[in-house]
């Protein structure tokens, strides 16, 4: 499955809206994310780039972004780099997440996820490290989150 996200990505971030049309497959696939509007900018192994708009169905009552919806946009933006840097002998489950909310968080929200430790094929399971940093539009981090991962090989069932 980790090869399919990634190669699903690269297909069709090549056509005009591509990048929508992916963004909306990972909703389908995962609903609840749908709520936050993502837009994909970016994938490779070990590294995802994900949007949200500032919308109001985004915003707490002092009418910045949600706390929540920046932790699904990090849990987000750390599944799929995970999934698209996997091999596919191993799954993932996210095990954790701790976050830090560093200023108001106004604006479009632009999310990094980049593993901490080299992504690798194993016999056991294991914790990878996760993190996300968010940033406004003007470069400035509002939010970091670090997610365990727990990386296990698929069973053979």
């Amino acid at each position: 499955m980790a090869a399919s996200v990634l190669s699903m990505y690269r297909r069709m971030s090549r056509w005009p809206l591509g990048r929508w049309l992916f963004s909306r497959a990972v909703c389908f696939r995962a609903p609840y994310f749908a709520t936050i509007a993502p837009r994909f900018a970016a994938l490779e192994p070990g590294r995802c780039e994900v949007e949200i708009k500032d919308r109001r169905r985004v915003h707490n009552h002092i009418g910045t972004v949600h706390a929540i919806a920046l932790c699904n946009l990090a849990e987000l933006g750390a599944g799929v780099m995970t999934e698209a840097s996997l091999p596919a002998s191993m799954r993932w489950i996210p095990k954790g997440m701790t976050v830090e909310y560093l200023k108001k968080a106004r604006g479009t929200m632009h999310a990094v996820a980049t593993p901490d430790i080299a992504i690798v094929e194993s016999a056991t399971g294991y914790d990878l490290p996760v993190t996300v940093s968010v940033r406004d539009a003007q470069g400035e981090e509002v939010f970091r989150a670090r997610i365990a991962m727990w990386l296990s090989p698929k069973s053979r069932s």
